[in-house]
């Protein structure tokens, strides 16, 4: 009786998930030996030493029994006794297939915000009612071929045309070059990187644009010219076209290009911020170098931001396909009616053909890093992952850089590579990314502020001028995952107004890249 009375609480080392798990994970390593009182009021003994956001049972697990993380089956054990570690030796990666969905299904609306309760932020109107919370001036190379000089055009302004004090309205001048393009690529992947590129011409957050091609590329001017005139709205701010090969060359071009940039700047410098409803903010969510934490505390976090920006009427886009398998089941039962569910596991079925053409498994998406921060397997790292976009019922889903046609919770089609799933929000139309991570990142974006979410306080102290903020603290144990989302809603707020940047956009981390695939998935 003694022993029990001094031993510690389980909570002090570990954190079980949901009441129906069979693990905890653990916060800071364990020793062999370790012994804590579970919430039953059972003693229980640690039987190995356990690493931060790696787990161990909390009872006997027989062969055959599902673990159980989220509440929902992680593995299956092959074996496994009460305060053992969980790891590939005592534990398969197979989990239940779960795929039936009522006829009838019919999800709630979200309970909304009345409109007087709701926050607003400071943000750039454009002429077609769409609200963007940044405003560049964009180089759009139409190929490889005038990446360069896109990227020469864009770098020479902002050191000797681009001045803050001068034109307080004007975020910068980026451009976004690329490795795709020419005469390489055929049928709907030319399609899909034209509507990429056309749509970071059209985004909110750009106030002007200058189109730059070689001159014989197939994604030439006129390719993407036809794309912006699809929309149904017309396109309207000041754009400039210039071809390689017409003005002479690459000198020619780069000084043509920033005649075009000095001529600008006065005119996008003329749009001012002004208050709108935060219902006009389109969120994109991420995560990145995930790890066992991530699942816990930055991703439900983020995910409570997501409601309250839905529930204001909002928007919020979740992409990386990869990482809904084995949660795919819990994003279609969200799903607002039958067909929407059903399109979900469809863009899932399509992803794991994809990646078959390559011999690859989605259960192989786990990085090393994962893996060593905790997440075994692609269901653990699912079941973390989908907790960032929220409780809200799925609204539609989208291919890769397709703008949703409904506000509220959208899933887009698309990889899970950071470098190309990232710029796919942008493309859709987000306005702000929050992108979550355990392991530390410092990816940015060239026309969208993306915030970074630490996942535990030691990155976070390790990585503080990279990583905006934390929800280390929910591990911890000093705030609520409640508290960590108000947090987060409010700097994506203030993000969003201008008041301050996102540390990437501070060290001008501006990556973009696209996923050039054949995305027929819906």
């Amino acid at each position: 009786m003694s022993t029990t009375l001094q031993a510690p609480r389980i909570s002090d080392y570990a954190i079980i998930v949901d009441r129906k798990d069979n693990v905890a994970v653990v916060k800071n390593e364990t020793a062999t030996g370790l012994e804590v009182i579970l919430p039953d009021g059972r003693l229980m003994t640690v039987k190995a030493v356990v690493p931060p956001g790696h787990r161990f049972a909390t009872r006997d697990i027989p062969a055959g029994e599902f673990v159980l993380q989220y509440g929902q089956p992680i593995g299956t054990s092959l074996g496994i006794s009460e305060g053992q570690l969980i790891s590939h030796e005592n534990m398969s990666d197979e989990v239940p297939i779960v795929r039936d969905l009522p006829e009838n299904l019919h999800t709630p609306a979200p309970n909304y915000i009345p409109e007087a309760e709701r926050a607003t932020f400071m943000g750039f109107r454009r002429p077609d009612g769409r609200v963007g919370t940044r405003n560049h001036v964009l180089i759009v190379p139409t190929s490889m071929c005038a990446s360069h000089e896109a990227q020469q055009i864009s770098m020479i302004a902002e050191f000797t045309l681009y001045n803050r004090e001068k034109y307080p309205n004007v975020d910068g001048v980026v451009a976004i070059p690329h490795n795709k393009g020419c005469g390489c690529q055929d049928g709907s992947t030319i399609d899909v990187m034209l509507r990429t590129l056309s749509n970071y011409a059209d985004h909110p957050n750009v106030g002007g644009v200058i189109l730059i091609d070689l001159g014989c590329e197939k994604t030439n001017l006129s390719q993407v010219e036809k794309y912006l005139l699809k929309r149904e709205k017309s396109f309207d701010k000041p754009m400039a076209k210039i071809g390689i090969q017409d003005v002479g060359g690459t000198q020619a071009a780069i000084e043509r290009g920033l005649k075009e940039v000095e001529a600008m700047l006065p005119e996008i410098n003329k749009v001012a911020r002004q208050e709108c409803p935060i219902s006009e903010l389109v969120l994109g969510v991420k995560c990145g170098g995930s790890d066992g934490f991530s699942g816990i505390s930055a991703n439900p976090s983020l995910g409570r931001a997501a409601d309250r920006l839905i529930r204001s009427g909002g928007t919020v886009l979740i992409t990386e396909v990869p990482e809904f398998c084995g949660a795919e089941h819990v994003l279609a039962s969200r799903a607002k009616d039958v067909d929407t569910g059903r399109a979900i596991y469809r863009m899932v079925d399509w992803y794991k053909e994809y990646a078959s053409k390559f011999g690859a498994v989605l259960n192989q998406n786990p990085s090393p890093g994962n893996v060593t921060g905790g997440l075994l397997n692609i269901t653990i790292k699912s079941l973390g992952a989908i907790a960032k976009a929220g409780t809200t019922r799925v609204e539609g889903t989208v291919e890769y850089a397709e703008t949703p046609k409904t506000r509220g919770l959208n899933l887009m089609q698309g990889p899970g590579y950071d470098q190309e799933s990232t710029p796919g929000l942008v493309a859709a139309g987000a306005t702000v990314i929050v992108f979550t991570t355990g392991r530390g990142t410092t990816i940015g974006n060239a026309i969208a502020p993306v915030i970074k979410l630490a996942s535990n306080t030691p990155i976070f102290e390790r990585m503080t001028q990279d990583l905006d903020l934390s929800a280390g603290r929910v591990i911890d144990g000093t705030e609520t995952i409640d508290e960590v989302g108000a947090r987060v809603f409010d700097h994506v707020r203030r993000v969003a107004s201008g008041e301050i940047q996102a540390r990437a956009e501070e060290h001008k981390h501006r990556e973009f890249q696209f996923w050039a695939e054949q995305t027929v998935s819906l």
